[in-house]
This record gives C-alpha cells, sequence and structure tokens, in this order.
C-alpha cells in the first residue's frame, strides 16, 4: 500500500475453491490494462502463482499459452500478449535495486505486471496499484482474499469484487 494521501477502496472475499481463484483472476485480467501493477502477496503455498496462471490464460491470447512455470527461478516470465504481462516472482531478489536488472522499467511502461514478493520492492512499488492478498480459508483449497485498490483500480475494484462489500478512504 501507500503512505502517501491517495484514494484507496478495499474488499474481501472468501474463495470457495480453485475455480473460485480461477474466476476471480479472469475478472482481475479482464478488467486489467497496459501499466497497472498488480502485487500479489501472501505466504508460499498461498495461491500467488495459481492466481497468475489463471490471470494470464484468461487475457486474450492467454489461452494459447501451453505453459506458465512459476518464475521462481527466472525472478521473471515475460507473455507476448495484448498488452504483454510481466510476471516477477521476486522472493530471491537481495536488493530492490536488481529489478532493474530484470526489465522493470520496460514492463511499467508498457505491460501488465503480476508482481509476487512485491515487499521485496520495497519503495520502488508504484504508489498506484491492485493488491491481492491471499490467505489459506478454512478448507483446503478455499482462499480469502483482500483486494486493496489504489489509483485507478479504485474505480474498478467494484467489478472486480462483484457483491462483497467495499470500503473506500483514504490511505494516510
Amino acid at each position: 500500500m501507500t503512505d502517501s494521501q491517495a484514494p484507496v477502496a478495499a474488499a474481501s472475499l472468501a474463495l470457495a475453491d480453485l475455480a473460485a481463484t480461477a474466476s476471480l483472476a479472469a475478472r482481475t485480467a479482464a478488467l486489467a490494462r497496459a501499466g497497472d501493477v498488480i502485487a500479489l502477496r501472501g505466504d508460499l503455498g498461498a495461491g500467488k502463482t495459481a492466481f497468475a496462471r489463471a490471470f494470464i490464460r484468461a487475457r486474450p491470447g492467454g489461452a494459447d499459452v501451453t505453459e506458465v512455470p512459476s518464475p521462481t527461478f527466472t525472478l521473471v516470465q515475460v507473455y507476448d500478449l495484448a498488452p504483454a504481462v510481466w510476471h516477477f516472482d521476486l522472493y530471491r531478489l537481495t536488493r530492490a535495486d536488481d529489478v532493474w536488472e530484470l526489465g522493470f522499467e520496460e514492463a511499467l511502461a508498457d505491460a501488465i505486471l503480476l508482481i509476487e514478493w512485491p515487499d521485496r520492492l520495497g519503495s520502488l512499488l508504484p504508489a498506484e496499484h491492485l493488491d491481492v492478498e491471499l490467505t489459506p480459508g478454512s478448507a483446503p483449497d478455499s482462499r480469502d482474499v483482500r483486494l486493496i485498490g489504489t489509483g485507478d483500480w479504485v474505480g474498478r475494484l467494484d467489478g472486480l469484487a462483484g457483491r462483497a462489500a467495499i470500503s473506500a478512504g483514504t490511505v494516510t
């Protein structure tokens, strides 16, 4: 999240299973556009990569992508969609400035960025982004999700969250 005074909206959702997680990812993909940053937060095994896979496959042309590997070892995977989707996994990043060597600036200019472990970026994480915080739910494949939108995502969050209650305010 941002520490400046910026509009913010938040919603909480309970996702019953992997299909519900994929559905949320597909709805997010439908609303995403070039320049968007989607920060995927959660512990190991929380479902960040599953969300990213479903997101990529839901984008125009994404159904033709045969493999969507976790970028844990490569740190970034680029998908030539319209616009391109850059999937970052920054778990192994040791310094935030190292992200520039991965093409971060290029991605910010004209792609959609999915970023696992966005906390590794520190102040380099753009203030305007969508946080998708995933935590395990009560059943094995269920997830609790907290969506926090800043910037343009404030207006788009209602369409993304569906019937979930959305709270709006300002982050100070």
